[in-house]
């Protein structure tokens, strides 16, 4: 090769140049025959000429181009030969004299094989040797002069396209968003192709409209370049995009009129996977002839081009029809050769996918016949099946950055445990019921730096998981069960690229460079729970066989090597307490274990369609969270909470459905025998709002929950720590766990206020304007402050009591200062902004200090505002900057710390509790006051119901929150107050002692 050669298309010669020329013309014109026939001439004129480096260097030049053009006609055997003998003649020149630049040449064509044959190798399900590859590019890589990075965008594409195959849809979305950050312009192929992995992996993981969003820049770009081909595919992608939102319609109009397109072209394998999608399609309109015979065609062509993952995907889909038309011995030999299939290529996520089938089958067949004296047996082996697949389903989430994607993904995982559940009520199994509703109450934890996606080493075969599960090592009452109905629905299946869920055991992904510093700012990571430890003598874990089994198959890590006990009972002995946790899963799942003197546990669900429509006559009657003034304007003008008849009904609805009455008489038990018990209340997601002190348990009288006992709620085991580690509070070890009733033990007599500050840019009658009125006007808030100063030290330092609201010079970091120097208490009054439920991400739930626009932070500014958000809390300036500290570092919490502000306690709304209740418990505190839901103002009350100015609601509510947070048990100090409004209210109903103000309140702990 001489040093002549500055660019290949140029100085080849003729007719070389001009072939190379039209043949690019035909490729995007997506005339694929008459491209290759061009290079085909090329070669064979190529092939006459004499032998040389040169003439070598042309050859493999024109079989690399060839072997692209196989590739987009997924005509894989001659690719596979193209490419090979490309690769053969390079190295067979690899030694020959070169110049610098004729060396740059021949390193460009060399990268360019090792992507095409990557590419190869993963559509024939052959992923290790895919990988390999593409290291082999990695390594050549730093030797090619590639100043735009435009071959290293290509390389980072293809790892993209592995990582999607591989199922580490986490790792890459992270990817291929760095890489779309630093492509430069000039990458016209890259571009689109990236963008339309980030499609195909947003609608893959229920994230329809911004898959729609990427998918239209990539369109834009294609017809920028006049790429028709690759817009036929995109029209394909549109067409799976819209079949998992459901639109069936339009899915099969564009499914259609791709097909008929790469028919035309001749690229049978993007028609093998149209045909897949409709012989789905098929299936659901009723068409089992139709569905059938799409599926014989898809699997034969897959066979045809040695596409072997895509072709045991298409048995998979037979399987489901054969089950169907009632073929049991085809389904199951389809579905056993499938999986064999994706044992072989170790692609695990497609054996979780067909153990879920077979499971929903024996499911399905449950419904439909009568095992009699078998039917034991056929649960147990759907439970083997469906639990530890459901598992690992549900621990892929850990691989996504960020919590709005994980959150998405859960809505599909869902589905899956929900069938565990089904099944271990079907088999009456009340020990499962229990250690399953610890299994999804533990919650993730933070994880500040990554945390390894594979299991550690398994032992020696597979773990079983067709047993029963031990005991929790608790006995007594036991609480109600029922069967679930049978749902009608048949078993549908389809081999959706969303399933693929679980990472590599080799962890091929972990990112580097550019790459690595773009996706750590990308979201609040989390790692997957804590074990949790079910009886301290048998030291049994929950599920612990099926998540042995689950990390044995699956190759994915589904807990955290940390272990904790499921609730530490050690200091609870001067009292009765019970533990109850909610669990979602279709219907809403209950359990109660009993310390402190009592003994007993118990399981209760209840239905979900009563559970929603519970849940939807609460949320009417608060104020939304949309349009604030009209959604409180709703909430006094209509809502139940503001009368006292409508009020109990509601009461009464709730109670009906997400309390058992054997608790309830339970409770009454102890009461009666060791005197007022304490309710610790772990919600889930969809019951987070409910006023648990509020429920009438009573069917006959208007008793309430908070008439029987003390009521708390409890955060996520996986806030539990058990040591400081390397963020110390000062004065006090965080790790130590205390009785919220005990009396506060710090080093200072500190208490933190932070009391309506002045948020800049926002006058006092503005949306985040004043919440407590022009300071001194109030004389409760006065006496409330005063007392204060005259108890001991109070932050910031005021003369008199009205210096303390409404002050300009609270910031985050005068809120750092005064936490880092150690205080018992921090009572924050003011604005807190709430995530919205439906984004996923209680992390960016705020609250408002006055802060301004050059301040550092997470969070958006409002105006000239930076709040201050709990990924903030969390995370601190990791971050930001190279030597950044934790959260917890920053903004120590003290034991105790009260939010009043708007939904501050919102958190439990989220799958993933990280708003401001959980971050300060993260960060230190170990008593948390906060709220449920939006919280009206006195200046509400008195514009919307009436009510004199002189009366106060919300000043009340402070006082009575800090009279709590000074007592020696505010748990129980909160709870009188709110007795003693519930007792105002049921006597005169009046406005001010309405539950729409104090049932909002709730202590939270660990």
């Amino acid at each position: 090769m001489h040093e002549g050669n500055a660019a290949v298309t140029q100085l080849y010669g003729e007719p070389f140049d001009s072939g190379l020329a039209l043949a690019e013309q035909h490729q995007l014109a997506a005339d694929l025959t008459a491209a290759c026939a061009v290079y085909e001439q090329l070669l064979t004129l190529a092939e006459s000429v004499e032998d040389s480096p040169d003439v070598q260097f042309l050859r493999a030049h024109l079989l690399a181009n060839i072997a692209s053009v196989r590739l987009t006609a997924t005509d894989l055997v001659a690719a596979e030969d193209a490419v090979e003998r490309s690769r053969a003649l390079l190295d067979g020149i690899a030694s020959a004299p070169m110049g610098p630049r004729g060396r740059q040449l021949w390193l460009e064509m060399t990268l360019r094989t090792l992507l095409a044959r990557a590419d190869l190798l993963r559509r024939t399900g052959r992923l290790d040797e895919a990988l390999a590859c593409l290291d082999e590019a990695a390594l050549r890589l730093p030797e090619f002069d590639d100043p735009e990075g435009l071959r290293t965008s290509e390389l980072g594409l293809n790892r993209v396209h592995l990582l999607i195959e591989r199922g580490e849809w986490g790792a890459a979305e992270e990817l291929a968003s760095a890489l779309l950050s630093t492509t430069p312009a000039t990458a016209v192929e890259t571009i689109p192709r990236l963008l339309i992995a980030l499609g195909l992996i947003c609608a893959s993981t229920g994230r329809f409209d911004p898959a729609e969003d990427y998918f239209a820049r990539a369109e834009d770009a294609l017809r920028a370049t006049g790429d028709t081909g690759e817009l036929q595919s995109l029209l394909a992608h549109r067409a799976y995009t819209a079949m998992l939102r459901g639109d069936f319609d339009l899915a099969e109009q564009l499914f259609a009129e791709a097909s008929a397109f790469f028919e035309r072209q001749r690229q049978y394998g993007d028609l093998a996977v149209c045909e897949q999608a409709r012989a789905f399609l098929a299936g659901r309109r009723g068409d089992s002839t139709g569905a059938d015979d799409l599926t014989a065609a898809s699997l034969s062509r897959f066979e045809q081009l040695g596409a072997s993952i895509a072709a045991a995907d298409t048995m998979l889909l037979g399987a489901q029809h054969a089950y169907d038309r009632g073929d049991i011995t085809e389904m199951q030999r389809l579905a056993q050769e499938a999986r064999d299939v994706y044992q072989a290529r170790e692609v695990h996520e497609r054996c979780a996918q067909v153990d879920l089938m077979l499971a929903r089958t024996l499911e399905d067949n449950l419904n439909r016949t009568d095992h009699g004296d078998h039917e034991r047996t056929s649960v147990d082996n759907a439970l083997s099946l469906a639990l530890p697949a459901a598992l690992a389903l549900e621990a892929a989430r850990y691989g996504f950055a960020t919590a709005h994607a994980r959150s998405q993904w859960l809505e599909l995982a869902d589905d899956a445990m929900r069938l565990v559940f089904r099944l271990a009520v079907r088999r009456q199994d009340q020990g499962l019921l229990f250690e399953l509703v610890e299994h999804r109450c533990a919650g993730a934890s933070l994880a500040l730096h990554r945390t390894p996606s594979a299991p550690p080493p398994s032992p020696d075969g597979d773990a079983g998981a067709s047993g029963e599960t031990g005991e929790t090592g608790e006995t007594g009452e036991t609480g109600e069960t029922g069967e679930t109905g049978e749902t009608g629905e048949s078993v549908s299946v389809f081999p959706s690229a969303a399933m693929k869920a679980y990472g590599h055991a080799d962890d091929p992904t972990t990112l580097g460079g550019v790459a690595a510093d773009a996706a750590a700012s990308a979201g609040l990571r989390v790692a997957p729970p804590p074990r949790v430890r079910m009886s301290q003598e048998s030291g049994r874990v929950a599920l612990q066989e099926y998540i042995a089994a689950a990390e044995f198959r699956y190759h994915r890590r589904i807990v955290d090597e940390e272990e904790v006990p499921f609730w530490i009972t050690d200091d609870l002995t001067s009292r009765p307490v019970v533990q109850v946790r909610l669990a979602d899963a279709g219907d809403l799942f209950i359990t109660w274990t009993w310390a402190g003197g009592a003994r007993g546990f118990g399981t209760g669900h209840g239905p979900a369609e009563e559970v929603d429509r519970a849940v939807r006559a609460l949320a009417a009657a608060l104020p939304g969270p949309g349009a604030a003034a009209e959604g409180m304007r709703q909430a006094f003008a209509s809502g139940a909470m503001t009368d006292p008849r409508t009020e109990h009904a509601l009461a009464r609805e709730l109670a009906e459905v997400v309390w058992p009455e054997g608790l309830t008489a339970q409770i009454r038990q102890v009461s009666a025998r060791a005197g007022r018990p304490l309710v610790r209340i772990q919600p889930s997601p969809r019951v987070a709002q409910v006023p648990w002190e509020l429920l009438a348990v009573d069917a006959e009288s208007d008793v309430r929950l908070i008439d029987l006992a003390d009521v708390v709620t409890t955060a996520p085991t996986s806030l539990r720590r058990p040591d400081p580690g390397p963020y110390p509070r000062p004065a006090l070890d965080a790790g130590v766990h205390r009785d919220p009733a005990a009396s506060p033990d710090t080093d200072t007599d500190t208490v933190v206020l932070v009391l309506d500050p002045r948020i800049p840019g926002f006058r006092a009658d503005s949306p985040l304007g004043s919440v407590l009125g022009p300071p001194g006007s109030d004389p409760e808030l006065l006496a409330f402050v005063q007392s204060r100063l005259d108890a001991g030290a109070v932050v910031p330092s005021v003369a008199t009591p009205a210096e303390a609201f409404r002050r300009t010079d609270l910031d985050r970091d005068w809120l750092s200062g005064a936490l880092r120097k150690g205080a018992r208490r921090l009572m924050y009054v003011g604005h807190v902004s709430g995530a919205p439920v439906e984004g996923g991400q209680s992390e960016d739930g705020t609250l408002h200090l006055c802060c301004g626009p050059g301040t550092a932070g997470l969070a958006e500014t409002v105006r000239t505002h930076r709040p201050l958000s709990a990924k903030d809390l969390l995370l601190g300036t990791l971050p930001l900057r190279a030597d950044g500290e934790p959260g917890a570092r920053i903004w120590p919490a003290p034991p105790r710390v009260a939010l009043i502000g708007c939904e501050s306690g919102g958190d439990l709304r989220f799958a993933e509790s990280f708003g401001l209740a959980m971050a300060m418990l993260h960060n230190g505190a170990e008593l948390v006051t906060a709220t449920r839901w939006v919280l009206p103002t006195s200046f509400a009350f008195h514009r919307l119901a009436g009510l004199p100015e002189s009366v106060r609601p919300l000043s009340a509510a402070v006082v009575a929150v800090d009279n709590a947070h000074e007592d020696q048990d505010p748990v129980g100090r909160l709870g009188r107050w709110q007795r003693e409004q519930l007792d105002h209210w049921r006597s005169d109903g009046r406005i001010e002692h309405s539950p729409l103000l104090w049932a909002a309140m709730t202590c939270i702990v660990v």
